[in-house]
């Protein structure tokens, strides 16, 4: 299945269906190196690696320029008035390339909270979220209708586009007979709209008019201890267990570049992106 990028605020996204002539997708390892008198080498580096995208084309259509102007200007586009979308903070992009958009310790079952609340939370029931072996996360669930639901680390969900086929696949070593897989469609307050369930281990499903965001949720179907690892969420219908998460982070435009094409209207465009923790003014 191809993929094309998605662009923008959460609630306007924008497909952009042509191909880039040039695309990096490269993380920042920030990693120092030290060099001792007698030669040794000691390296710092931080535990997080922010993500960086750029993307150039050639002879963008017009309206598809106009968007990423608008991005990178901050300049309010159509829908936005009346909306809670603004022209500032953060923009969502969805990575054609990216197979998994859990962040990757998420994916990895991992966390940096005793609690594991950074990346999970109860939705219904009672269950408790620990470390088990190493960073490892394991779920103890209380009762057998438990939903464990995977939480984005900046907006209420992963951000979608009406009419966008989304796929979510359960940790591997649930049993599918009994598990529930679910997906949990929002609008661009957060608000609840729709669900997409079935017993089993993955389900697909189609945004509802109006969803903006999509949150990912668990079901054992059983009690006791349940792992976190291996999950998967995807756009498209092909979701893989223990890919490496890509993540879906929100983003702030840190370059851009738009030259008039050979023929007008279309324009040459290049944009640069960082995961930013915000985006303000």
């Amino acid at each position: 299945m191809t993929r094309n990028l998605w662009i923008g605020k959460p609630g306007l996204l924008r497909e952009i269906d042509q191909s880039a002539k040039s695309w990096d997708r490269t993380a920042d390892l920030n990693v120092t190196e030290f060099k001792s008198l007698e030669g040794t080498v000691t390296t710092v580096a931080p535990a997080r690696t922010p993500r960086r995208l750029k993307f150039a084309w050639d002879a963008l259509l017009p309206e598809d320029a106009q968007h990423l102007a608008r991005l990178a200007r901050r300049v309010n586009g159509p829908g936005m008035q009346g909306s809670p979308v603004t022209a500032y903070g953060p923009v969502a992009v969805l990575d054609p390339a990216s197979v998994n958009l859990l962040d990757p310790y998420q994916a990895a079952g991992q966390s940096g909270s005793a609690s594991g609340a950074d990346h999970w939370f109860t939705v219904q029931g009672t269950a408790v979220i620990s470390p088990f072996m190493g960073d490892t996360v394991l779920v103890d669930c209380q009762d057998a209708s438990t939903r464990i639901g995977w939480r984005h680390g900046t907006w209420p969900g992963w951000p979608v586009a009406p009419g966008m086929t989304v796929s979510w696949l359960l940790p591997p070593d649930w049993i599918d007979a009994i598990a529930t897989a679910q997906l949990d469609w929002k609008d661009v307050d957060g608000t609840y709209l729709s669900t997409s369930a079935v017993t089993g281990g993955s389900v697909t499903g189609t945004a509802p008019s109006g969803a903006a965001f999509v949150t990912p949720v668990g079901g054992p179907g059983t009690t006791g201890l349940a792992g976190l690892a291996g999950a998967c969420l995807t756009v498209g219908d092909t979701p893989v267990a223990f890919a490496l998460g890509d993540g879906c982070p929100a983003m702030s435009v840190t370059a851009y570049s738009d030259a008039p094409a050979n023929p007008l209207p279309y324009r040459n465009v290049g944009i640069d992106l960082v995961e930013v923790r915000g985006a303000e003014l």
